[in-house]
């Protein structure tokens, strides 16, 4: 069983059936739903779809839903692009007409920008391609020197090197792209460019506004968010490594210390890591992944990481199925590897306020101490198998639960199966043999294997774990 999950980003060459049916057997967990593109119905049309396929095929499929986040880009230039050579002067002006950008000047969809800059900063265009020095700022005029040169083309993106802008991470789109995320009832939904805990606090409360309990992942693209990063993991329940505008805001050669960094401060803090940017960038038109990016997907997954994400390979790319393939193969690879090595929980002698975080920590150390081949956990809420996919163990975790929304948030839980299970609906004494006969039916389990099992007295209660019993298949009371 492969433990690292596989997320990969829904569009053009994935968003059939036939493609999507392909990409669930290579090994997909999760899908992204990118809210910077599309409509409302669009992405109604697209969940509709995935849950569709997912019930067909029997497999639990997790939604991301994806918000656009503030846009620091430039506007539109009147011949779609320019070329600007090193020394030249260019100028981003905030009130000029949206679509009449030329070889001197170009407009700016962030009119706050000439409030944030000063002379001498340093603003990266389009990932790095392009690179300005502010000469000076001049009213609504933010007048800059080319230190790097390229073509810039419309709507590319604007980073200030070491962070500083001040644009909000939720937009009026984003507020109302949140209203349709909870309508579709997603598993998660992700932030674009928080700069502290308070974002996501905030946009957890625009969901509960809605009557949706979906969780929140950060996406730590700005300086300030890794300044401030225990705040945000705190304050949301999945941390995802956004690589690209991280790199452009940090520099390039930052960043796989700041991955490693997040990545262990994540699993230290119960919360769930995704690293996500070019992890097999070329597969958009090549069959084939480099080597590079091969070492970087088994890398992250030997650092700890949780997920793994596909962008561009999967959305757009000519491989979507292949892409996922291939990352399958590499992560079963790291896995096995005895180079693995997993912080392990620092604090697993603590005294625990929580039972239940108590028993599911002590049941993965008695699996880990005993012959048994897997752990099984009868939960409501899915905490008690997410404590236990933070200790380091090889055994698969079933986690047997009634509840759907559950079910879609554990499958970006490392090393945990989620099963839908209906503790409820029999008599108390026969819980335990039927939650076992149902791995026994999928084939998950043999006759006579031992299995360690959490639950709790209370069954479909939040928080009530408090058992740990080591029984064996065939042989349950």
């Amino acid at each position: 069983m492969r433990r690292t999950k596989i997320l990969a980003t829904i569009g053009p060459a994935s968003e059939t059936p036939e493609v999507l049916r392909k990409m669930i057997k290579a090994g997909l967990n999760a899908v992204r739903c990118n809210f910077s593109h599309g409509t409302a119905d669009d992405h109604r049309k697209r969940v509709q779809m995935i849950r569709d396929i997912a019930k067909e095929m029997g497999v639990p499929i997790g939604i991301l839903a994806d918000l656009q986040g503030p846009k620091i880009r430039v506007a539109k230039f009147e011949n779609g692009k320019v070329t600007l050579e090193k020394g030249a002067e260019f100028t981003l002006d905030a009130e000029m007409d949206s679509e009449k950008g030329n070889q001197l000047t170009v407009g700016i969809d962030y009119k706050e920008l000439p409030n944030d800059v000063n002379k001498g900063d340093i603003l990266i265009l389009d990932d790095g391609k392009i690179v300005l020095t502010v000469k000076k700022v001049n009213g609504s005029k933010v007048v800059c020197t080319v230190t790097a040169g390229g073509v810039l083309s419309n709507n590319k993106g604007i980073n200030k090197k070491g962070g500083g802008l001040t644009a909000p991470a939720l937009t009026e789109k984003d507020k109302e792209d949140i209203k349709t995320a909870a309508s579709l009832h997603v598993d998660y939904v992700a932030v674009s460019f928080p700069r502290d805990g308070d974002d996501l606090r905030y946009a957890r409360q625009l969901l509960k506004d809605q009557d949706c309990n979906a969780g929140i992942v950060a996406k730590v693209e700005r300086t300030e968010a890794v300044d401030n990063i225990d705040d945000i993991i705190m304050a949301s329940d999945a941390v995802m490594v956004a690589r690209g505008d991280l790199a452009v805001e940090v520099g390039d050669e930052n960043v796989p210390a700041i991955q490693k960094m997040i990545i262990n401060r994540t699993r230290e803090l119960d919360k769930i890591a995704i690293t996500a940017t070019q992890m097999m960038e070329s597969m958009i038109s090549c069959p084939t992944p480099t080597r590079a990016e091969v070492s970087d997907v088994a890398n992250a997954v030997l650092d700890g990481t949780d997920v793994v994400m596909l962008s561009a390979e999967s959305a757009a790319g000519d491989y979507p199925v292949e892409a996922i393939a291939t990352m399958d193969r590499v992560i079963k690879a790291a896995e096995q590897s005895s180079l693995l090595t997993i912080v392990t929980k620092s604090n697993i002698e603590r005294g625990y306020k929580k039972v239940d975080e108590a028993v599911a920590i002590s049941a993965v150390y008695l699996a880990n101490h005993v012959e048994a081949k897997a752990l099984l956990s009868l939960t409501e809420s899915g905490s008690t198998a997410l404590w236990m996919s933070r200790i380091n163990t090889d055994l698969p975790i079933f986690a047997l639960t009634r509840n759907k929304d559950t079910i879609g948030r554990m499958t970006l839980y490392r090393g945990v199966m989620p099963i839908e299970f209906d503790s409820t609906r029999m008599p108390k004494f026969y819980v335990n043999r039927s939650a076992i006969d149902e791995l026994v039916k999928r084939k998950l389990v043999k006759e006579e294997e031992w299995i360690v099992l959490t639950s709790g007295d209370h069954m479909g209660a939040l928080g009530g774990t408090n058992k740990i019993k080591v029984v064996q298949v065939g042989n349950v009371l």
